[in-house]
């Protein structure tokens, strides 16, 4: 009991950092942390709650098929399939959600190429790439109607890419994960950078970005900038 509480009070404290960041529009996103390994159970985000409120029914504990641990009335969120997913493929202990304007934006204009890719932002060196032309890529997915379709395009997504730090699901989010709360989060806010200087790179300085995009042309680098 005393392991859940500390689990919970850490995600409660995610929770209100990223509320601040107005990261939780309309009660959507979740975000989720392992308890135990073996069997599965994981603290996730009960659905339909304004996470920028503390409540006692902000989590609820599952197992690894998603249902509910004990009595409760409360439902966990809509994705809880890809945050076990998540957790049985890698070797991930938190996992978080968000819907922003950036992230939606990034999906849609590079929805077609399947990813996108940066490379030479000093923010790479979060994901612990190091080089000086480094790069980092995160794949693009259909937002699937059908939940348990999209939870296989991670599992497939994994099975290619053991070391993926994230996934964009197209108009609807993004998900990153880390072996760490802190880590899940230092990857969250890595990528939400790189998705805003994108976008305002795009709209405040359109040659430039035509000029670095065409310097990289023909690597294989897909969409990327410096």
């Amino acid at each position: 009991m005393i392991e859940l509480a500390k689990k919970w009070r850490t995600l409660e404290d995610i929770k209100d950092e990223l509320a601040v960041r107005d990261w939780f529009p309309g009660t959507s996103g979740n975000l989720s942390i392992k308890v135990r390994e073996d069997p599965l159970t994981f603290l996730i985000t009960a659905s339909g709650k304004d996470k920028r409120k503390r409540t006692e029914e902000d989590f609820l504990l599952v197992d690894q098929d998603g249902n509910p641990l004990g009595n409760t009335h409360l439902k966990a969120s809509a994705e809880v399939g890809i945050h076990a997913e998540i957790y049985q493929r890698t070797s991930a202990t938190c996992c978080l959600h968000v819907h922003t304007l950036d992230n939606n934006l990034i999906s849609e204009l590079y929805a077609s190429e399947g990813q996108i890719t940066f490379r030479g932002q000093e923010l790479i060196k979060a994901f612990g790439i190091w080089e000086e032309d480094g790069e980092i890529s995160i794949p693009i997915v259909p937002n699937h109607a059908d939940l348990n379709l999209l939870t296989k395009e991670f599992g497939s997504l994994l099975l290619k890419d053991s070391l993926l730090k994230g996934v964009l699901i197209r108009n609807h989010g993004i998900t990153t994960w880390g072996d760490t709360p802190l880590e899940a989060k230092k990857y969250l806010e890595a990528f939400e950078f790189l998705f805003s200087y994108h976008i305002k790179l795009r709209l405040l300085q359109p040659n430039l970005y035509a000029k670095r995009r065409e310097d990289f042309h023909g690597t294989n680098t897909i969409s990327s900038y410096r």
